[in-house]
């Protein structure tokens, strides 16, 4: 049986979508720039602000209430109940361990139907953590296990290419995904 690896953030929830509707807007109500324009990830330079502003304004919206209630994107659910039981399914994040599980969590508990792994190839770790992976392809390469990986990261998606994967654009405004996200599933089942 083939193995999906699907991205979490922005993949099977609408993270930044949610952070910049629920946090950003709120608080600067002048911002004339929409979710369309944010045409980077990190998207600090697009907002006018620090990297280390935006990160620490995504990761506090990770714990709050409104990133456990993230919604998940509805396509993917669907997809998951017509196709999902062809496949074996992990979820692979980015996330910093303070917030993986939390997401863990959340993966399990709106895909926990059919995504049975999680794996955490986690971003700004603390020096006194060991670093196994620098990124997601590092995590794939020890795995193994990996068919289809889907995620928004165009970086991402080139580095696990490279291990033999068939690696998947997910669509988000800041890459060049150009499919419909309908489009983009309709590939896992038809390649």
């Amino acid at each position: 049986m083939l193995t999906i690896v699907w991205d979490v953030d922005d993949v099977l929830n609408d993270l930044m979508a949610a952070w910049f509707r629920q946090c950003w807007l709120p608080a600067h109500p002048d911002c004339r720039v929409t979710y369309a324009a944010l045409r980077e990830n990190p998207p600090h330079a697009v907002l006018g602000i620090e990297k280390a502003e935006y990160l620490l304004s995504l990761d506090r919206f990770r714990s709050s209430d409104g990133g456990r209630r993230l919604t998940p994107n509805p396509e993917i659910q669907r997809w998951m109940r017509e196709h999902g039981h062809r496949f074996r399914h992990m979820a692979l994040t980015a996330r910093p361990l303070a917030s993986a599980g939390e997401a863990a969590e959340w993966v399990f508990r709106h895909f926990g139907n059919y995504i049975r792994c999680y794996g955490v190839a986690p971003v700004r770790l603390d020096a006194a953590a060991p670093a196994y992976d620098r990124d997601k392809a590092d995590f794939l390469r020890w795995f193994r296990e990996a068919d289809y990986f889907l995620d928004d990261s165009e970086a991402n998606v080139a580095a696990v290419s490279e291990l033999g994967v068939k690696a998947v654009l997910f669509p988000q405004p800041w890459n060049g995904g150009s499919l419909p996200v309908e489009d983009t599933l309709k590939y896992l089942v038809t390649t």
